[in-house]
């Protein structure tokens, strides 16, 4: 029963942070930080929890948002469904790639992704009747009920929940008996394959749930912004993101948040700051470099071990993990 108050006061402290985040930030950095944060917790499923490292996961963001983009400017369907469509056309995509991309292991796999991802970003180049070409896709609308969703606050809460429920689906994942198996997949997968576990299906399926789970973040991103470039298919981008879900802490899932947070603040200081905006590389990269060799599991399990001296035990456990977490090495 403790452990039960303890979660409920974590998720009611989540959710009263979630509707008062655009009253703090201005609306389109708080969304951005929650979509990143979801886009950071599909790769800490597949590499925190699952061992594989994608160097390619722009691919399904970028092609989500182009899907997203296209069904709710030429199809003129309400951002909900446009959401879905791109989560679907994600996960339609990373079935053939992902069976492909795990033939190999280790650095091959990550090298794999990323050629893919690449492969992806020249194709969307070329198909300028489609996406847009360098131009980008625009005028991408985002309606609720025939109406237009104009100023960025109401579409912020109007999206929140389909956020959401990608934070929901990847909690539930990690902690299903598939993602304990994942787990065990990960720390030893020749011991799971004796104990009769197909390892090749579970991988596969967990790059197909991690997919998914970046094309609801593409998905939401397109409709934020309202165009989708093909930065959203660079490599940088997936670059971007893997250092998110390292800086937050791998195998903790609520890291990638965090990770986001740190990572799309500090991008918008260096930004507006008149003394460091011409070295903005330089400052992230020393202050990452920090982050990682003072934390080595990042900031989450930092953060959590700080507020579990200061809670009473019995709300510990909502912040405690439920599986074991990698160190960054």
């Amino acid at each position: 029963m403790s452990l039960r108050r303890g979660q409920v006061a974590f998720a009611a402290a989540a959710i009263a942070v979630a509707l008062g985040l655009p009253r703090v930030l201005y609306p389109v950095l708080a969304l951005d930080i929650l979509v990143w944060g979801l886009f950071a917790m599909s790769i800490d499923l597949l590499l925190g929890f699952g061992g594989l490292l994608s160097f390619g996961h722009a691919a399904y963001w970028g092609v989500a948002g182009y899907a997203a983009g296209l069904v709710a400017r030429d199809a003129g369907m309400p951002f909900p469904f446009a959401a879905l469509a791109g989560v679907v056309a994600s996960a339609a995509l990373a079935f053939p790639l992902g069976y492909l991309s795990l033939r190999r292991t280790g650095i091959y796999f990550a090298m794999v992704t990323l050629a893919f991802a690449q492969m992806l970003f020249y194709v969307a180049n070329e198909a300028r009747p489609l996406t847009g070409g360098e131009n980008g896709l625009q005028g991408i609308p985002r309606t609720l009920g025939g109406l237009a969703l104009g100023p960025s606050l109401s579409f912020y809460y109007a999206a929140l929940p389909l956020v959401v429920v990608g934070y929901l689906a990847a909690y539930r994942i990690v902690h299903s008996p598939f993602g304990h198996v994942l787990v065990s997949i990960r720390d030893n997968e020749a011991r799971a394959r004796a104990l009769g576990y197909d390892t090749a299906r579970y991988k596969l399926v967990a790059f197909v749930l991690s997919a998914a789970l970046a094309g609801l973040a593409g998905s939401i991103e397109a409709l934020s912004q309202r165009f989708v470039s093909l930065d959203f298919l660079h490599w940088s981008t997936s670059g971007q993101v893997v250092l998110m879900a390292v800086l937050g802490g791998l195998g903790t899932l609520w890291g990638g948040i965090l990770g986001a947070a740190v990572f799309l603040l500090l991008r918008d200081f260096l930004s507006t700051s008149d003394v460091l905006r011409d070295a903005p590389g330089v400052v992230t990269g020393l202050v990452f470099i920090v982050i990682v060799l003072g934390l080595r599991r990042g900031l989450w399990p930092t953060l959590r071990n700080g507020a579990g001296r200061l809670l009473p035990r019995s709300r510990r456990a909502a912040l405690e993990p439920q599986v074991p977490e990698p160190e960054i090495r």
